[in-house]
């Protein structure tokens, strides 16, 4: 017979082994154009900046014709 436990573990103990399992949300900085917040060494989605220069042109959102 292999090896098994002779008690239940409990929740908090079961808790503490698995600490580093949760989740984290993600680091976010603020572009320094737009003041939006970003992910750091990303181009920033709002401005199209990157580095203090516009990397790439953001299209406007387009209007519903009414």
């Amino acid at each position: 017979m292999g090896a098994l436990p002779k008690r239940k573990y409990s929740k908090a103990r079961q808790g503490k082994r698995r600490r580093h399992l949760g989740l984290a949300s993600p680091r976010l900085d603020y572009c320094p154009q737009c003041h939006s917040p970003k992910l750091p060494h990303h181009v920033c989605p709002v401005c199209g900046s990157y580095a203090g220069r516009e990397v790439i042109k953001v299209k406007s959102p387009k209007k519903k014709a009414e």
